[in-house]
């Protein structure tokens, strides 16, 4: 199967380009770079290259357009003119890998409930759909029928249903997620969770035992007994400190104020009842606005704050897996509007962290019933409550469960290989009633 990618890649880094990049990476590559080399070295003087190597092993062929408009973080959802020539000219690659390369299938991911987005979802649809034979949307973000529905115009919202409608297959995360293919009647919709490398393999040697070890000490801690040589040897030494990680972009919408507000009243409150822990904040991510950047700032130049939070800006690699490793809690009260199957959650869920979350689009999907950590938005007094007691009443062994059995990138790519190559299969014609009747008997 040949299939058109027209989706960008990393950078600007988030979890619908890293998941982009992954699914590339695991089909093989892009066979436009393959090919280029492959002509390259059957000219003289080219060195030998087994350009099937690159091959996917679920027999997709990805020839991808790197369709990025922004280089940073700031830069998404402005609207620029220049970005309206970058997608003509993504869109010209696109129909001429359709005849080049024979390329019958396009994916693309839809827009979130984002207007500048919108309008770049109707050209391509308007100048790429009437070349390909079927088309395959991603649904990645959520809420974009509800969005169409409450925010623009009857005459975009036509436009859009028109522009987008039976598509062949629509790819949705959740269920949730489901109302935004069902909107656009799409012939066939596939539930394909997110799926990552698994980033801590060796998670039950050396993760778990500490992971414990912390976990038994704190209990001990606050039914008032005294932590022995014994129940120190494996906690790394500082069991009192609850370490919490907020990984994610830093905004307002993402749940870092609520956090820090959080972790301070949550710390007011150990303190008046002399128990003998406290928490410990520690912030990753980059800051998508200048204001939000002086507001955090602002926030940790108060009296006190600084001793309990700590901003150690964007990480990856083995530094992020790190402080994954080490933390004893993971915390994301988010409430952005197209929040659907964060990766940062599912990177938590690998290392078997306890997660505090919202319960906000398809987030609860990911949890047991009832599970603790469930929060309402904007709450900063609730996740105060919470932080501490799902702490010492959740180990999160059981998602690191959840990530073996649901989350892995090989499950990922493979469902996702399975949904595409059957929009190909040759569907059986419906038989008349009149034409079994005339068959002999």
């Amino acid at each position: 199967m040949k299939l058109l990618v027209f989706a960008h890649i990393p950078p600007p880094h988030h979890g619908q380009s890293y998941m982009v990049q992954l699914m590339l990476e695991g089909f093989g590559g892009d066979r436009r770079k393959a090919n280029r080399q492959a002509e390259a070295d059957s000219k003289p003087g080219g060195t030998s290259s087994a350009a099937t190597a690159s091959r996917s092993l679920f027999g997709i062929e990805c020839y991808h357009v790197d369709a990025r408009f922004s280089q940073k973080l700031e830069d998404i959802g402005d609207f620029r003119v220049t970005k309206v020539f970058l997608l003509l000219g993504y869109c010209l690659q696109a129909i001429w890998c359709r005849f080049r390369y024979g390329v019958q299938n396009f994916y693309y991911i839809p827009a979130p409930g984002k207007r500048s987005a919108l309008y770049r979802d109707w050209l391509v649809m308007l100048i790429c759909r009437l070349f390909f034979k079927r088309v395959i949307l991603h649904w990645h973000a959520a809420g974009l029928s509800k969005w169409l529905e409450m925010v623009v115009s009857m005459r975009s919202r036509s436009l859009t249903y028109r522009l987008m409608k039976q598509v062949d297959l629509s790819i949705v995360l959740s269920k949730y997620n489901r109302a935004d293919a069902e909107k656009i009647f799409s012939r066939q919709i596939r539930v394909v969770n997110n799926g990552i490398p698994d980033p801590c393999p060796r998670f039950a040697l050396e993760v778990l035992p500490r992971r414990r070890a912390r976990f038994a000490a704190r209990r001990k801690l606050l039914s008032g007994e005294t932590l022995g040589a014994a129940d120190l040897q494996d906690t790394g030494g500082d069991p009192e400190l609850i370490k919490v990680l907020y990984l994610a972009h830093c905004t307002r919408e993402k749940g870092l104020f609520d956090t820090v507000t959080a972790i301070a009243l949550a710390n007011q409150r150990l303190t008046k009842r002399h128990a003998p822990v406290s928490l410990r904040l520690l912030v990753t991510g980059g800051f998508v606005t200048a204001e939000a950047k002086a507001e955090f700032e602002r926030r940790l130049a108060e009296p006190g704050m600084a001793d309990i939070v700590r901003y150690l800006g964007f990480v990856s690699g083995d530094q992020k897996n790190q402080l994954l490793r080490e933390a004893d809690l993971f915390c994301f009260p988010t409430y952005y509007e197209n929040e659907n199957q964060p990766v940062n959650l599912i990177e938590a869920m690998a290392f078997g962290l306890p997660i505090l979350t919202t319960r906000w689009r398809s987030l609860p999907e990911l949890f047991p019933a009832n599970y603790p950590g469930l929060v309402n938005i904007r709450s900063p007094e609730q996740i105060a409550d919470r932080l501490l007691a799902v702490a010492t009443i959740e180990t999160g062994e059981g998602f690191r469960d959840s990530f073996l059995r649901s989350f892995t990138l090989e499950r990922h790519l493979s469902s996702l290989a399975e949904a595409f190559t059957q929009i190909e299969l040759p569907h059986p014609t419906p038989v008349s009633a009149a034409a079994v009747g005339s068959l002999p008997q």
